[in-house]
């Protein structure tokens, strides 16, 4: 099978570049293991290119900031079977607070949205830790504020089948598949402004279940379909904070540490199969560039993550 690896930072965006040269690296690779051909873009106009190779792919991915995500999505779509989340609802989760007031009308805790005082700022469409800061100031043109939550900080990464979009062929029902809780690190430096740093994956925590049950309700409203990132802060309760409906960082550790393909995973839920059980051989450390940092086997892991 031919597969268009759509990546838009490695040539379009500096700052992200090194993330998602790691998160193209990952995924490249599995699918090559699994016997399938990468095709990737060039450096020219990134939606042309996905016009231009995507019809003769058999599959493809987008991976691209959120903003940007659902017009290059949409291009992918409407040119081959797309392995990754719809258009329409790419576009939902792209508004940062549409996406709160969304989650919390259906029970999903979410911080309260606050207009004054110490709180968190943050861009209503962004990427990431991008443009997020601890401040008394007022919000910018485009930006909202939310109550500030201490807590930990984890995400979910989450694979959900086929729920919209080629419905006929694929809808079967299956519900959405945690890959992992993965815990993050966070960094906020003296001016309040936040920097992700990478993570480590597989996670545990004494609410894992919680956490693991929130993300899927959170994809499920949404609408979310193949890999989807959820980033939570526990604390009194589990918060969703975002919601990345695309591939995230954190791929770069579960592909390490995970016995099963990702690619084939990827495929299996585009078409509204099963995934199976998941297995991991070992834990991983790993930073935003996709070095791997540590890891550890099973053997040496206590049941609250690493040691």
């Amino acid at each position: 099978m031919k597969v268009l690896i759509a990546e838009y930072s490695m040539f379009h965006d500096p700052v992200l570049a090194s993330e998602g040269r790691a998160m193209f690296i990952s995924l490249s690779a599995s699918f090559s293991r699994c016997g399938h051909e990468v095709v990737t873009p060039g450096q020219g106009d990134f939606c042309e290119e996905i016009k231009r190779l995507a019809p003769g792919c058999d599959a493809g991915l987008v991976i691209a900031p959120d903003h940007l995500l659902s017009r290059f999505t949409l291009a992918m779509e409407t040119c081959t079977h797309n392995l990754g989340c719809g258009s329409m609802n790419v576009a939902i989760c792209a508004n940062k607070q549409r996406t709160a007031t969304i989650l919390a009308s259906h029970g999903i805790a979410v911080p309260e949205e606050q207009e004054q005082g110490f709180r968190i700022v943050k861009p209503v469409t962004g990427c990431g830790a991008q443009g997020v800061r601890l401040t008394r100031g007022p919000a910018g043109f485009g930006e909202f504020g939310q109550r500030y939550i201490e807590g930990e900080n984890y995400s979910v990464s989450v694979v959900g089948s086929r729920i919209v979009g080629e419905a006929c062929l694929y809808f079967t029902g299956e519900p959405p598949v945690v890959l992992a809780l993965n815990r993050q690190q966070l960094e906020i430096d003296s001016e309040g402004i936040f920097h992700y740093r990478g993570g480590e994956t597989p996670a545990h925590h004494l609410k894992e279940q919680e956490i693991r049950e929130t993300a899927i309700n959170a994809v499920r409203i949404l609408g979310c379909q193949g890999y989807a990132g959820v980033d939570v802060v526990v604390a009194d309760r589990v918060y969703v904070v975002d919601v990345n409906p695309r591939i995230t960082t954190s791929i770069v550790g579960i592909t390490a540490g995970m016995n099963e393909e990702i690619a084939e995973i990827l495929i299996r839920a585009s078409k509204g199969l099963p995934v199976g059980e998941l297995h991991y051989s070992c834990h991983t450390s790993f930073d935003t560039s996709g070095n791997i940092i540590s890891q550890y086997s099973n053997d040496t892991m206590g049941s609250g993550g690493f040691k």
